[in-house]
């Protein structure tokens, strides 16, 4: 549950600095969090979240993850 809660949390939290600054991190295009993955994720919960949208985008669970965005 706590795994699952974690991953709803990540995918509404706002990137809060960069060119996609304001933008939910499910919705960061793949190829900016490829960037982030050959740069190294920031040592923070963010660079956690950022890590786990990578490996989303990576398997292709995007649009499966789709429902679970909030307003």
């Amino acid at each position: 549950m706590k795994q699952q809660q974690q991953l709803v949390e990540a995918i509404n939290q706002i990137m809060p600095f960069g060119k996609y600054s304001g933008r939910k991190l499910l919705e960061l295009p793949e190829p900016y969090l490829v960037w982030f993955n050959q740069q190294g994720f920031p040592q923070s919960k963010l660079g956690e979240q950022l890590a786990l949208m990578y490996e989303v985008k990576l398997n292709g669970l995007e649009t499966m993850l789709k429902p679970l965005l909030r307003e």
